[in-house]
């Protein structure tokens, strides 16, 4: 295991021990008081007090305080050695679906909160892997470019709600801006997962154009059709306040098919929760490229030591300068 300091410029500030000391020297003199005597023959079987000799100790104990609360500063860490690891090499961006059909409620609470929640539990479970995200209705954008830090893209996640495009069903757009995302990585593996509720009816490209360029770019396309079949229940605004009303499922599950085909995917249907939960695990059983990278434990800190054991010689010294060695004006 090896030591090192995140800040060790800190250790500057030993420098103050040499003022000190001097300080403490000079101030010693002054305190010697002088009286003249004939002679010293009647002291010369006078034993020294053992506090003559511990007088010190306060002085001491507050320069190994200065001391350990420098190296408390100049934060401690330890490593350890660089060690072979086996990781996951692959690079996933999710196309989510935020159109309005998609608060449809033949998932609890609504197919885009089940979504979300799924999709968050799918990434918790890959800390390996760099994911992002994508939103698309009649239009697409980032929501989250491709990340190690899962917690920011499960923030971004949460904050998905519909409306925040313009309604609509562009399935080419959402693939083709996950595909632009994704296609200059590095990984051994690139995957795009395209969750959609409905028909391609909005956007300037085609959802099969989309998925022939993921296609060149060695892009696989694992296409999601969510919703039960018949009809669902969905939420509308009338004269009368919001009410529910039973509307028709319609799912392009042959295009999907055709995407997912294209690209060497899989296409899935998910008619709950449960099978949407389901689908990811099998998607995440699918993508297990394994590699071998060299890398460094997390560090960990070690300076709490360090500024408890300072604490403690200061309270000391306070104790011993205002009782057994006190002084006296």
């Amino acid at each position: 295991m090896d030591y090192t300091f995140l800040h060790p410029h800190f250790f500057y500030l030993l420098l103050v021990l040499i003022p000190m000391i001097g300080w403490y020297i000079w101030k010693q003199k002054d305190l010697n008081a002088s009286l003249q005597i004939s002679s010293l023959r009647g002291f010369s079987r006078i034993r020294k007090s053992r506090k003559t000799y511990l007088r010190h100790v306060p002085f001491g104990l507050r320069c190994l305080t200065v001391i350990l609360l420098t190296i408390a500063l100049a934060r401690p860490q330890s490593t350890d050695n660089l060690r072979n690891v086996t990781t996951e090499g692959i690079d996933i961006m999710v196309s989510l679906d935020i159109s309005g059909s998609m608060l449809a409620m033949d998932f609890k609470p609504n197919r885009l909160e089940a979504a979300k929640d799924v999709a968050t539990e799918f990434i918790s479970g890959r800390p390996n892997d760099k994911m992002g995200l994508v939103v698309f209705a009649a239009e697409s954008f980032t929501q989250c470019p491709l990340t190690v830090d899962h917690t920011v893209l499960t923030n971004l996640i949460r904050d998905v709600r519909t409306g925040m495009l313009q309604d609509g069903t562009a399935i080419g757009l959402g693939l083709s801006t996950a595909v632009s995302r994704i296609k200059d990585s590095d990984a051994k593996s690139k995957v795009i997962i395209l969750l959609t509720d409905g028909v391609n009816n909005r956007g300037e490209i085609h959802p099969l154009t989309a998925a022939e360029i993921a296609k060149s770019f060695g892009i696989r396309v694992y296409t999601i059709g969510v919703g039960t079949h018949g009809t669902a229940p969905f939420p509308v605004t009338t004269v009368f306040g919001q009410q529910v009303q039973n509307m028709e499922v319609k799912i392009d599950e042959g295009m999907l098919q055709e995407i997912a085909n294209t690209t060497g995917g899989k296409y899935f249907r998910a008619t709950d929760k449960e099978k949407l939960r389901d689908i990811y695990q099998e998607i995440d059983q699918m993508e297990k490229t394994k590699i071998e990278v060299k890398e460094y434990s997390k560090r960990s800190e070690e300076f709490i030591p360090f500024a408890l054991l300072a604490l403690a010689l200061l309270i000391v010294e306070i104790l011993l300068r205002n009782t057994v060695l006190r002084n006296l004006p």
